[in-house]
């Protein structure tokens, strides 16, 4: 039986904290508007970019959260383009996906809040983009944790739910995968803690890659 794994990748495969809370910061001072704490700022993480926005600046109008959205965008995407500020996947990651890869019974996908511009953006840097038969993100599919992404994943890769877990690091991440009907494993070097993880449906939290075959073959035990 197939089985399907998918990735959120914020904090999860790569730590983009440093680049999110940079652009994060610019967007807010060109709008002259007080810049959260860098606390709030990784809480939103995982939340399709309109959704997170609004959550730092509940009280200002429509227009200026979709110039907050763009001014981020702008300022990500000029930052992505210079050679130092490559986004550094998580140590363990590649040879994680490089292990699941290899096992004729499974396939991987991406679910992720980011743009299909920055996503695609990383998947042009990584040599094993290719091992990823289904990436989702927040430009087709209304924000996590609603279940639309994994339930595209799910059909892209002919997978029913019992067959599927989520990775992620987010609260979003497990109630995206809870409203799915599909199990999750929690990572705990992201921005939410193990708790808040298990609170909100993980089975289990790794603490590095190395602990992700276990995890997943327990989760599939039966």
């Amino acid at each position: 039986m197939t089985k399907l794994v998918i990735f959120d990748v914020d904090g999860t495969l790569v730590d983009s904290q440093a680049h999110i809370i940079a652009s994060m910061t610019a967007a807010f001072e060109a709008a002259q508007i007080a810049v959260p704490s860098r606390n709030a700022i990784l809480s939103i993480v995982g939340l399709s970019l309109p959704y997170a926005i609004r959550e730092l600046a509940p009280d200002v109008s429509d227009a200026t959260i979709v110039q907050l959205v763009e001014d981020y965008k702008a300022d990500f995407n000029e930052n992505r383009l210079k050679q130092d500020a490559v986004i550094p996947l998580f140590a363990g990651a590649e040879a994680a996906i490089a292990r699941l890869a290899k096992r004729e019974d499974m396939l991987l996908a991406i679910a992720t809040g980011k743009s299909r511009r920055g996503l695609d953006a990383l998947l042009e840097m990584w040599p094993f983009a290719d091992h990823f038969v289904s990436t989702q993100c927040a430009d087709d599919h209304p924000s996590k944790p609603h279940p639309s992404m994994v339930q595209s994943c799910l059909a892209d890769c002919d997978v029913t739910a019992q067959n599927a877990v989520v990775i992620g690091d987010t609260t979003y991440d497990m109630e995206m995968a809870r409203a799915a009907r599909v199990a999750a494993i929690g990572v705990s070097w992201g921005y939410h803690g193990a708790g808040a993880l298990k609170d909100t449906g993980a089975s289990i939290v790794i603490d590095d890659f190395a602990a992700l075959d276990n995890a997943l073959d327990e989760i599939w035990k039966d």
